[in-house]
């Protein structure tokens, strides 16, 4: 199976991309291989629990550059980042590992995940169960699954191999339709991107629009625009477990400082 490629200009780029790329790194490295890797990796973490905390659950992005904003940090030290931002309170960590457009790498997952305790989250355009095999034997605890760019049976599909690995999917949505999409396949976290991934564009509302249909037993992500901890405080009173902040901690001269402020109880940010 494929994933779908008519979800909009930006996606369509970056999964042209992502073929390619994949396709020759399978030739490189075949699923055989990678299973021994599986075998070696440590333990996963548990990344459920870490975002269903009764608390301002943090997940920290890793994330050098976007193609909305181009590079958004420069130098990047994955491991003093990682380590940053644990300190501050981060619940879990999320890396870019996609190359072309974000600046990532497989290689600053492991370096951060082996620095740190808290659990890591693998952040790419994952359409291949190659790739989920690939998560996994690069110690990620977790990975993204883009409703968007799959279709229903690829998106059950990966589901069920990372489940046969401990890992649970991050599953993204945009709109009402995937919501009901992700819902269907089983999905048991659920991102709310609020960046239009057809422009590029960021509509904090969205998270509050598609919060009451996502069911109390899924943990709810609310992702793309936050920048004040009035935006957490108001996304968890609606329902959110968790939320995705990553430009904000970036562009900060200091990341950890940035979300310990976020974290801060509202008397401590008068």
């Amino acid at each position: 199976m494929r994933a779908e490629t008519n979800t909009g200009t930006v996606l369509d780029r970056i999964l042209e991309a992502r073929r390619a790329a994949v396709e020759h790194r399978k030739k490189v490295l075949p699923e055989t291989a990678l299973k021994y890797g599986v075998k070696a990796a440590p333990p996963v973490r548990d990344f459920a629990a870490a975002l269903s905390a009764d608390r301002i659950n943090i997940l920290a992005e890793l994330k050098p550059a976007s193609p909305s904003r181009g590079v958004i940090r420069d130098p990047f030290d994955a491991t003093g980042l990682a380590k940053s931002l644990e300190a501050a309170g981060a619940a879990a960590l999320s890396v870019l590992t996609e190359e072309e457009f974000f600046h990532g790498s497989l290689k600053n997952l492991r370096d951060a995940r082996k620095n740190i305790a808290i659990p890591v989250f693998r952040k790419d355009f994952i359409f291949d169960p190659w790739q989920v095999w690939e998560s996994r034997a690069t110690d990620a605890d977790s990975f993204l699954l883009i409703v968007a760019a799959l279709s229903d049976g690829l998106l059950c599909d990966l589901l069920s191999i990372g489940r046969e690995l401990g890992m649970e999917a991050l599953v993204e949505v945009h709109t009402h339709p995937e919501l009901q999409r992700a819902l269907a396949a089983g999905a048991r976290i659920i991102g709310v991107n609020n960046r239009d991934l057809k422009t590029l564009s960021v509509r904090p509302e969205l998270s509050l629009e598609l919060i009451q249909e996502i069911p109390d037993d899924c943990i709810a992500i609310a992702e793309s625009g936050l920048r004040t901890a009035a935006d957490l405080r108001k996304l968890r009173s609606a329902g959110f477990d968790a939320f995705l902040i990553g430009e904000y901690l970036m562009e900060a001269p200091d990341p950890g400082a940035a979300l310990k402020s976020l974290l801060a109880p509202p008397d401590a940010q008068l």
